[in-house]
């Protein structure tokens, strides 16, 4: 009897610790981006979440954070930096003023087409732009597309001459700000948010982003010229923690990566039918859709390829870029 009591005894104290151990094997990894939840990629990592759950049964999960709950994408890498966030999203060009390299992506003109640009993103050149990261704190785990980004505005432009002394709201680094000048406008580094109030009222007179964002964000109901002058070809880039990464076991790391992946040809997959999609909605309620001749566009910016130029480094990148090309 005394035994028996001894064994009950035991198993109520060994139980308290073996559910312990269990809840802390058990990860939460925390991913805040600033996309609304329509967003393709948001749909994407939704996904991804919910193969990383099943796959590790659920001893692996991710907890999302959409619509800037935590802020934009410089705010959210910098709490990556400070390990207190584990990981979100963003883009090549606000990734500029972590990691200069990603500058390349804001090069205007650098891709002869979409396939060009996926050989690139997608290949041994994107790679290794993405590995240029590690030194800040974080890895890329995924890539992907966000299509062309071109100019919408209050009113018709045709040429750069058109945008002279008009306020264009950009996502605000070096590269982007010359573009902006170059062709004869003023960079205006709102935030993402702000843009609609903006055009409303005047403070801005047209902004630059893919069809998706133009329509999903209703810009297109205050700024009604779309003009397809598609200057750059910026993608999106899942991040994740160094110091997360390195906490991760083998099994966890290798289930993370295989959805990641997944996510990538799942977001490739939306982004066409969303293109589609939102143009025709866009032009259903008003917009004008404007095809400009891109050479004065290119002539206008040359000077920007200069600079990179200068830099051998980023120089020797947009190289090699070019030689994956098409034409």
């Amino acid at each position: 009897m005394k035994l028996k009591k001894f064994i009950l005894s035991s198993l109520c104290v060994a139980m308290p610790v073996l559910l312990s151990t269990n809840a802390m094997a058990k990860v939460t990894l925390k991913l805040a981006h600033n996309l609304e939840q329509s967003h393709v990629v948001h749909q994407a990592l939704a996904q991804m979440a919910k193969e990383v759950q099943e796959k590790s049964n659920g001893d692996l999960n991710i907890r999302i954070y959409p619509s800037g709950q935590m802020g934009g994408p410089r705010e959210t890498i910098e709490l990556i930096q400070n390990d207190a966030l584990d990981m979100t999203k963003a883009s090549a060009s606000e990734m500029e003023s972590f990691v200069k390299e990603f500058a390349v992506f804001s090069c205007p003109y650098l891709f002869d087409d979409e396939e060009h640009f996926k050989k690139v993103l997608f290949g041994p050149v994107g790679k290794e732009i993405a590995d240029k990261t590690q030194n800040s704190g974080f890895n890329v785990i995924a890539s992907y597309v966000a299509g062309t980004r071109s100019f919408y505005a209050k009113k018709p432009i045709h040429s750069p001459a058109d945008m002279k002394g008009m306020k264009i709201r950009v996502v605000s680094t070096p590269t982007t700000n010359k573009l902006i000048e170059l062709l004869n406008g003023s960079p205006a580094p709102i935030p993402f948010g702000e843009v609609y109030t903006a055009l409303q009222q005047g403070v801005i007179d047209g902004a630059e982003n893919n069809i998706p964002s133009y329509n999903q964000t209703r810009h297109s109901e205050v700024a009604k010229y779309y003009i397809e002058d598609q200057h750059t070809s910026v993608p999106d880039y899942l991040i994740v923690s160094s110091k997360t990464w390195n906490k991760l076991d083998d099994n966890q790391r290798k289930i993370l990566q295989e959805a990641a992946k997944h996510s990538e040809e799942y977001q490739q997959k939306l982004w066409d039918e969303e293109v589609a999609r939102s143009r025709a909605e866009a032009e259903k309620t008003g917009t004008t859709f404007i095809q400009v001749d891109k050479k004065p566009f290119r002539d206008a910016l040359q000077p920007l390829y200069e600079d990179f130029a200068k830099d051998p480094n980023l120089a020797k990148i947009i190289e090699s870029i070019k030689s994956q090309g098409n034409k």
